[in-house]
């Protein structure tokens, strides 16, 4: 059973940083050939931030581009997501999600495998 578990979320002031950490377990890590953030606000749709493959290749959502910075460690199984210069507007819940398709984007329904999520607050 695929467990994707996220940490490092929290409270931070306008400016903050943040480094979210996202550890997979129970399946061969190396097919994760795709691993992704995203994140949610009530009401809205959940949006893309960043996705990797497994050799590296990233892809970043418009407004992330610059201040967020996607990463796996495969011998530690887990994605990180490093967010700088963060905004009121980062605010939201945030998502691991893993696939083991041949295809890697930031398409949503391309992740069978998501975790619960860690809350970000950006205050001002």
């Amino acid at each position: 059973q695929v467990q994707l578990v996220e940490s490092g979320g929290g409270s931070v002031q306008v400016g903050g940083s943040l480094r979210l950490s996202c550890q997979a377990s129970g399946y061969t890590y190396s097919t994760f050939f795709c691993m992704g953030w995203f994140r949610q606000t009530p009401g809205k749709e959940r949006e893309g931030i960043a996705r990797i493959s497994f050799g590296g290749t990233t892809d970043y959502g418009d407004s992330m581009k610059g201040r967020f910075t996607i990463s796996r460690d495969n011998a530690k199984t887990t994605l990180y997501l490093q967010m700088n210069s963060l905004k009121p507007e980062d605010t939201a819940m945030y998502y691991c999600a893993a696939s083991n398709g041949s295809v890697c984007s930031l398409q949503e329904a391309i992740f069978p495998y998501w975790g619960q999520g860690t809350q970000v607050t950006v205050s001002s």
